[in-house]
């Protein structure tokens, strides 16, 4: 590898890692596909490129390399990505004349309609969590207000005590772009909560808590981690469901789509949800109709 482009791909990837907060698996991804563009390269010109040296023409044919490798729309995302993005940083840096991958495009994302759980599956999940000690008692009230209010993972475990209003049946939250709503929350979500905050002074009086006032609480009394949160729901969801996705943001899927499914006014889903326009929330009427055209072409004589 060309030294110059060794250490420029580093120092990319150093500020990909510190200064963007990118994980590491994204990381060697984006390295993998750095690499896999210097490989080719030197495989089709001979020697190694001289970074300032680089031209969109030469960045032309390794696009099309990857496009007839077969890979999917994800995989040639990610890579044209990375290889734009480096280049971006390059340019940014000094340390090229032009940005030779300004004008590559990159394919769009394959749109998916989300994943949700029927109702007799949130039944097994419900009744596979163990309520007897606090962090069972957690664990299922974290589940019921995802399912009873749709709310992202980075507002449940920030949500504080006093934006919780069981008596009202509401909770207050602090969304994307700081933006507040008011949502309703179920009995049986109201239920789990008053079980586990009848048992959360456990977890405040440990000596390493640290509770800073929010309603959910890790093992050890501190603010959870998202990924704790994941974990949790995730091995719930395994033995009661079949679907790929395993995730918090599946029960917020599941509350979109039960509401809307029952009748609920796209709009007042919106607005629980949290969403700034109606078109990300169309999505869940999507999926609605496609289980209303599989029903019709199972039960339709003439269907």
């Amino acid at each position: 590898m060309n030294k110059v482009y060794e250490q420029a791909v580093q120092e990319f990837l150093s500020a990909c890692e510190l200064q963007k907060g990118y994980s590491p698996h994204t990381i060697e991804t984006y390295r993998f596909a750095l690499m896999e563009f210097l490989d080719y390269f030197k495989s089709e010109y001979g020697v190694n490129p001289d970074i300032n040296a680089i031209e969109p023409a030469d960045i032309r044919p390794f696009l099309g390399y990857l496009h007839d490798r077969g890979l999917s729309k994800k995989s040639l995302r990610v890579k044209i990505a990375a290889v734009k993005s480096f280049f971006k940083f390059a340019f940014r840096q000094s340390w090229i004349d032009r940005n030779p991958a300004a004008i590559v495009s990159t394919p769009k994302a394959e749109k998916k309609l989300p994943s949700f759980l029927q109702s007799g599956e949130i039944e097994s999940l419900m009744d596979s969590f163990d309520p007897s000690s606090p962090g069972g008692a957690r664990n299922i009230a974290i589940a019921e207000l995802l399912y009873s209010s749709g709310l992202r993972v980075s507002e449940l475990i920030q949500l504080p005590m006093q934006d919780l209003d069981m008596h009202a049946g509401t909770v207050r939250v602090m969304g994307k772009g700081k933006k507040e709503r008011i949502v309703p929350i179920g009995g049986k979500a109201i239920e789990a909560l008053e079980a586990y905050i009848a048992m959360r002074s456990y977890l405040t009086s440990l000596d390493t808590a640290k509770p800073d006032g929010k309603v959910f609480l890790s093992d050890r009394g501190k603010t959870m981690n998202p990924s704790v949160v994941y974990r949790i729901i995730r091995r719930a969801m395994n033995p009661v469901t079949e679907s790929p996705q395993k995730s918090p943001h599946v029960l917020r899927h599941t509350f979109a789509t039960h509401l809307l499914d029952n009748g609920a006014d796209i709009s007042s889903v919106s607005e629980m949800l949290g969403h700034s326009s109606l078109s990300a929330t169309q999505v869940y009427t999507h999926v609605s109709v496609d289980r209303l055209k599989q029903a019709y072409q199972k039960a339709h004589p003439r269907a």
